[in-house]
């Protein structure tokens, strides 16, 4: 699943790969907005409180939306960097060592969470960008820009567009890649709810050990997809 070539994905493995990596992106996001009311999951609400405080004349308060959407984007850049690095030099760890490194991201953040909020709330934003940035570069990677895991706007376009198309496309082969396509759109905006539904009746509990579950989510795709290897 996070070892396939770039591109070449079965529907199969589209769907596997949305479902794992929505959850965790509907997790993140109600536990950011839980836990620091900030948006985590992506940065089209931080430009709009940037701008907003722009508008003030309150720049330095502005500044912090800054820093929120420049995490979320070196997120991005170290994931891509990485898989760069690792196609070149060890390919078949690829997509699972980012996998790996937003577990880490994950667990620390959900451990540390009641520290932080003590100290400095903005270093759990921080930390959540800077994973969701990892994980939509990984995942926009792996399937060759097919599948987006971590906001709705764009995902929701696409879907109308679509379904619109349907009436449209009457080849078998059109209409087989056309419903592959909306299914993927479903099976993200299901998966994210459901991640989203599950980390608000556990984070009263839980609080940012609600995290862990996410990372436990990642962990079961990774061991899972160790095994579908071996068994292949």
């Amino acid at each position: 699943m996070f070892r396939h070539p770039i591109g070449k994905e079965s529907l199969f493995t589209n769907l596997a790969v949305a479902s794992i990596l929505s959850t965790v992106a509907g997790m993140v996001n109600v536990v950011g907005f839980l836990a620091i009311q900030k948006l985590t999951t992506n940065v089209t609400g931080h430009f709009a409180f940037f701008i907003e405080a722009f508008d003030r004349f309150e720049f330095w308060e502005g500044i912090i939306y800054l820093y929120y959407i420049l995490f979320f984007l070196l997120g991005a850049f170290c994931s891509n960097l990485l898989i760069e690095w690792l196609i070149r030099t060890a390919r078949k760890y690829a997509f699972s060592v980012p996998v790996l490194v937003e577990i880490l991201l994950l667990s620390v953040t959900g451990l540390w969470m009641p520290e932080l909020m003590q100290k400095n709330s903005d270093a759990i934003a921080f930390l959540l960008l800077f994973s969701m940035g990892l994980q939509n570069a990984m995942v926009t990677k792996i399937s060759a820009a097919n599948i987006r895991t971590t906001h709705l706007t764009g995902l929701f376009t696409d879907l109308g567009i679509e379904l619109s198309q349907w009436f449209f496309y009457h080849s078998i082969e059109q209409k087989k890649k056309l419903s592959n396509s909306i299914k993927l759109r479903f099976t993200i905006i299901l998966f994210f709810f459901a991640g989203g539904v599950i980390a608000g009746l556990v984070y009263s509990r839980l609080q940012g050990l609600t995290l862990l579950l996410a990372a436990i989510i990642l962990l079961i795709g990774l061991v899972w997809n160790r095994i579908k290897k071996m068994l292949s």
